[in-house]
């Protein structure tokens, strides 16, 4: 069965339903991300990369906004909750990579 959009929701528990689902999703996405951030700490050391790249930084929330404009998201909240996934995924490489090589 497919996703109702929010006009076709008839009751608050419903609707709840719906929101309950999107953000399980968002989660399982989140966790997937910290995969890859996981994986970047074991390749940057390699290639002589430090954990904050500054233009990959940028180009990371030159996207989000492009992305949430696209599709109707406010921009500048794209960009904060980026800023924000960004600075942990930061802090989170440079704790791995300075464990010599133990994973997180």
């Amino acid at each position: 069965m497919g996703r109702k959009s929010p006009a076709e929701i008839g009751t608050m528990a419903e609707l709840r339903d719906e929101i309950d689902t999107l953000d399980r999703a968002l989660v399982r996405m989140l966790a997937e991300r910290a995969g890859y951030i996981d994986r970047a700490a074991q390749l940057k050391p390699g290639e002589g990369l430090p954990a904050r790249i500054e233009d990959r930084v940028q180009q990371v929330l030159d996207n989000a906004s492009a992305n949430a404009r696209d599709l109707g998201l406010d921009p500048d909240l794209a960009r904060a909750l980026w800023q924000q996934m960004i600075e942990w995924s930061i802090a989170r490489e440079e704790r791995a990579m300075d464990s010599n090589g133990e994973t997180l």
